[in-house]
């Protein structure tokens, strides 16, 4: 059988904290047959700093021994309200993800796999891939209480209404 991982960036959502700040975040949604993952399917939130550590610590990890993708630039002018922006930051994170789960080296990363099928914060993300927690990285992956049908294309994906989110308070 053919080994597959299909990625895909949706559902951007706007975060407000107060008046004066908010972020826009996306869900990331994995489903894969490979036995580099620990869950087949899963789904988890991130913004677009976090998608910037990531491809740092990538980065870092590797050793300098591959190139990365890029990420879409930082757009100091960006508009939560821009459809077209937050389609194209999507397209460009989705692309990110895409290329990067190309690579071997970086599937046995295991701040990728955190990133993606976790709901730790980049600091968590960072202590656990460290061993600096008391649970390991296939734990905190499986803690993450995502409820998801199976989806057999990008399309299933996004028609489906079904959007629990993981419980964020499940590792600590």
């Amino acid at each position: 059988m053919e080994q597959f991982i299909s990625v895909w960036v949706r559902d951007p959502r706007i975060q407000k904290k107060d008046f004066w700040h908010a972020h826009m975040d996306y869900e990331i949604c994995i489903h894969t047959n490979s036995l580099c993952f620990t869950k087949k399917i899963s789904c988890v939130r991130r913004r677009y700093r976090d998608f910037v550590w990531l491809r740092q610590k990538l980065q870092a990890n590797s050793l300098l021994m591959i190139q990365l993708p890029e990420l879409p630039p930082k757009n100091p002018f960006f508009n939560l309200n821009n459809a077209q922006q937050i389609t194209e930051r999507m397209k460009g994170l989705q692309k990110f993800l895409e290329l990067t789960l190309e690579s071997n080296l970086l599937l046995s990363d295991s701040c990728l796999h955190l990133f993606l099928q976790s709901e730790l914060g980049v600091s968590q993300i960072e202590a656990c891939a460290s061993g600096r927690t008391h649970y390991s990285v296939s734990q905190a992956v499986l803690r993450c209480g995502c409820k998801l049908q199976r989806f057999h294309s990008q399309e299933d994906l996004l028609e489906t209404s079904h959007k629990e989110s993981c419980d964020s308070d499940s590792v600590r």
